[in-house]
């Protein structure tokens, strides 16, 4: 029997439409045949499963069998369940029909099971509370509250970490209840509504369509299409083009060049405001396009341009597990990156851009489930644009960091010695066009590009000569690193860093006669070192004939005079070969402290008297004297120079030279005309100068200073004597760490030591270096979680007494922590200051570098991100020397167990080294 073709059942799944048709004919099939697809909306989990589950079965046609009859197949991108029931099947008009929609509504139903849950339809709102979630669960879309705020915003976050949004909806109009609703048009525009039905925020999509749709995708991106689009190309508005503060795999950072839009980041005002605030990172597209960070629109730091590979500005941050992209077409101009495929791995991780301006990289870490930092932009002071100001290289492993091109020279010479480089420098000798030359500067970032001229289809030769050509073009460099493309510069050359590795090569401008002195100067280094080689193989020889003349007691006297000879002609404890630095005979000295008057004395260290000078530039300096009568000291003075002179910060006190005459040893810094930190927070009067904002701006300059020290200068160097009295304050309070006569420098991947002969001050000293003589970067931590505690209650850690225990500023601190008493600590001067948080949180981290254990102590990179960010801080264990005590180091000091004192002292015991 023919039976007209019907239609059984129309329903929707997804944003894909479900067909079912019931038909019968004569032909000559067995059971119910079901085609059916599986829409790319269905998690693919349960998509794996459907297909798998997937097959044929054919049997007998009869009522109580027909579903071993089922033929099911699997094609993608739609969805219809077609029937036809053989003629020879034994069922009237009415129970063929019933089969049908049984059968469809078998499948209907189970099909149900995968409803998406990262899809937002016309016919669903996403209310406070509810959640889409992308389809293999790796991030959510719902409403939250920053921080502290109460505030509501639609974010979207990793399920992992639901605290840390990586975009936010409403940034600039939260919600100030749980009445939100987010609901889509069927036009596709997103719409949120608060409880007064008024739009707060709207996606505004580039184009409308019937039956469009919302979903989150598995990168985070959250996109609106059609029900039939398949592309990126058919999206009609996606979150990625919207970024906040955070920047994902997938997103770009660029120009629309058809419509105009930018896509760009702006950090957060605060940890609990998302609204835009001050910093944000742009592709600049002046020129040869590379990517800034702008403070309003100041430039404050500077990524670079695309070289082929990756942008230039921080080779450092590049990772084996990132693929960088670059575009510039007529259409459009961006970078972005993904996730290298073949890396295997499934990493959790957002670059954000700090409410302080610095970029941050987060990694997911399983183990502890939470964020690790990766990496930050402003990881040293060549990061920060123009740090060495015009014409001019930075180096971060150099000392000083900022040098001038060759053939320039500094701006303001003063300026510059002061370690104000900002000035810049200006050419020697003016350029004369046509018989200029060209120097080259390998490994270096690229100066800023946004005045250049670029061409991709000139090679370096023709670059260089189309330069020359140019009577104001002033540099040329490859556009790529393959040696192709071509890039000039018409103007100063500004922001240029020399990195160890990568970089790429720059081509300067430079006059004649310039050219020729460096050619001059190439030749007599050359020549140099041949006369070297000549010198070295003629003494080579004659050690030999030495050797083979002198086989007994000869040889050995023999090596013993040349070691002597080696190890004499010390300048300033360091041999001439190794550093030049600079000696002040004995009566400029005299001179300058009026014949070390006591007018001009300003205090007394741990080895003699300091004196206030002035040199006959009226330069004014300070003068460390080591007492002629201590019979110690040469030691430290030696290592002193030998440390300081590597050094240069801002937050460590700047030595100028030495003197060894007379019998005299003297160190000659810079004059810092606030003394110490021990005459201001130790001072009943002078303590009330210390506002809250100038003791953070000290605690967080010692961190600096520290930082410095532990990581960032050419050796890692442990300070062991960082107390109060050893905190210089500048005019503008600014702290500077001094006297390195104990520090302990450590070279290569070293990062501990042991000794037995303990120097450095007690009270600031950690227990594992007090008893056990080992000592790390971890020992200064340890030291300054006691000046932190001390600065903020203005108590000296020895010296501190309660009338309830017998416990030092350590053991008090943590028993007002613990019973939640915390303010109680704080200085009385600081009573009436406003930012408690602030205050408290600066306890929090001071009571973790105080932790028994090393271990547990953070390094000081964690500790200046704790100072200057909002990051979750862990627990505090119980500190160090927690005890009850009639002396401090009872029960620590077995040597000492019968000798206390309460007076702070410097132990100066010399160390072999």
């Amino acid at each position: 029997m023919n039976l007209p073709q019907a239609c059984v059942l129309l329903f929707g799944f997804g944003m894909s439409r479900v067909r079912a048709k019931y038909e019968s004919s004569k032909l000559e099939s067995v059971g119910l045949i079901a085609i059916a697809s599986v829409t790319k909306q269905m998690m693919s989990r349960e998509r794996d499963k459907f297909l798998n589950s997937a097959s044929r079965f054919n049997g007998p046609c009869s009522l109580e069998q027909s579903f071993y009859g089922i033929t099911v197949y699997i094609i993608n991108y739609d969805f219809s369940i077609k029937f036809r029931l053989p003629s020879t099947c034994p069922l009237s008009k009415t129970m063929r029909s019933l089969v049908s929609l049984f059968v469809t509504s078998l499948f209907a139903s189970f099909l149900s099971s995968f409803s998406a849950l990262d899809i937002l339809t016309t016919h669903k709102l996403i209310k406070d509370g509810d959640k889409l979630v992308s389809a293999r669960g790796t991030f959510e879309l719902g409403f939250f509250s920053p921080g502290n705020s109460r505030n509501r915003y639609l974010g979207i976050w990793y399920v992992a970490s639901p605290r840390t949004p990586i975009w936010v909806a409403n940034r600039e109009a939260p919600i100030r209840d749980g009445s939100g609703i987010l609901r889509i048009t069927k036009g596709g525009i997103l719409n949120l509504i608060n409880i007064t039905g008024n739009i707060v925020w709207s996606s505004n999509a580039y184009a409308t369509a019937e039956d469009a749709f919302a979903q989150l995708l598995e990168s985070g991106n959250l996109v609106v299409r059609a029900s039939n689009g398949r592309t990126t190309e058919s999206y009609l508005w996606q979150s990625f083009d919207y970024p906040c503060d955070t920047y994902m795999p997938g997103m770009k950072i660029g120009k629309n060049l058809v419509t105009g839009l930018e896509t760009f980041l702006t950090s957060w005002k605060s940890k609990d405001d998302p609204a835009p605030g001050k910093y944000s990172i742009h592709l600049d597209t002046h020129g040869w396009p590379q990517v800034v960070i702008r403070k309003g629109t100041t430039i404050v730091s500077r990524f670079g341009s695309w070289n082929g590979l990756e942008l230039t500005g921080n080779p450092a941050r590049s990772e084996a597990s990132l693929v960088f992209q670059f575009t510039y077409s007529e259409s459009e101009v961006y970078v972005g990156y993904q996730l290298r495929k073949s890396s295997g791995l499934s990493m959790l991780s957002r670059d954000v851009l700090h409410p302080s301006g610095n970029m941050q990289r987060f990694v997911w870490i399983n183990r502890i489930q939470n964020w690790a930092l990766s990496s930050t932009s402003l990881s040293n002071q060549c990061q920060h644009y123009a740090w060495c100001g015009a014409n001019a290289v930075c180096n971060n492993n150099n000392f000083p960091i900022c040098g001038c091109l060759t053939g320039f020279s500094p701006k303001s010479p003063k300026d510059w010695n002061n370690g104000n480089w900002f000035t810049g420098c200006e050419r020697r000798t003016n350029l004369n066009c046509h018989d200029d030359g060209f120097l080259r500067y390998t490994g270096v970032k690229l100066p800023n590009t946004s005045s250049s001229f670029f061409s991709e289809t000139l090679n370096l030769k023709e670059c260089g000569q189309l330069c020359l050509s140019k009577c104001s073009c002033t540099a040329y460099a490859n556009l790529y690193v393959d040696g192709s493309g071509c890039l000039l510069w018409f103007v100063e050359l500004v922001d240029i860093i020399q990195y160890s590795e990568r970089g790429q090569d720059l081509y300067v401008r430079l006059a004649a006669s310039d050219i020729d002195s460096v050619k001059k100067m190439e030749r007599s280094n050359k020549d140099k070192r041949l006369v070297g080689i000549i010198i070295i193989c003629g003494v080579l020889v004659m050690i030999i004939f030495l050797f083979l003349g002198h086989l007994t007691y000869k040889q050995s006297d023999s090596r013993r005079k040349r070691e002597k000879v080696h190890n004499q002609d010390y300048r300033c404890g360091q041999r001439k070969e190794e550093v030049d630095w600079p000696t002040f005979d004995f009566q400029t000295i005299v001179n300058a402290t009026a014949n070390f008057s006591s007018d001009n004395k300003v205090g007394e260290g741990g080895f003699g008297p300091v004196y206030k000078g002035t040199l006959i530039d009226g330069q004014e300096i300070a003068v460390k004297r080591l007492s002629i009568n201590s019979g110690q000291g040469l030691n430290e003075l030696r290592n002193e120079v030998n440390t300081i002179a590597k050094l240069q910060h801002r937050n460590l006190v700047k030595l100028f030279g030495c003197c060894l005459e007379e019998e005299e040893k003297m160190l000659v810094y810079e004059y810092v005309p606030n003394k110490s930190l021990d005459s201001f927070i130790f001072d009943q009067t002078r303590r009330k100068l210390l506002d809250w904002p100038t003791r953070m701006h000290i605690i967080v300059g010692i961190a600096r200073g520290l930082l410095y020290l532990h990581q960032d200068s050419r050796m890692r160097i442990i300070h062991r004597d960082l107390k109060a009295s050893n905190i210089l304050l500048d005019a503008n309070m600014n702290p500077k760490i001094s006297d390195f006569g104990l520090a302990k420098a450590f070279g290569g991947d070293q990062t501990e030591a042991k000794t037995n002969r303990i120097v450095g001050t007690y009270g600031y000293m950690p227990p594992e270096y007090a008893v056990h003589g080992k000592f790390s970067v971890k020992s200064d931590v340890f030291s300054f979680g006691v000046l932190a505690l001390e600065i903020l209650s203005g108590k000296k850690n020895r010296d501190f007494s309660d009338p309830n225990h017998s416990l030092n500023l350590l053991g008090h601190s943590w028993r007002l922590w613990v019973e939640q008493r915390h303010l109680e600590l704080i200085d009385d001067s600081l009573s009436n200051a406003s930012d408690e948080t602030e205050i408290l949180r600066c306890i929090h981290i001071a009571l973790l570098c105080v932790q028994q254990s090393p271990e547990d102590r953070p390094d000081m990179l964690s500790v200046v991100v704790m100072l200057t960010s909002d990051s979750n801080l862990p627990k505090p264990k119980q500190p160090a020397f927690y005890v009850e005590r009639n002396c401090y180091n009872k029960g620590f000091l077995a040597s000492n167990q019968n000798t206390c004192s309460e007076n702070e002292v410097t132990i100066s015991v010399v160390e072999a080294r």
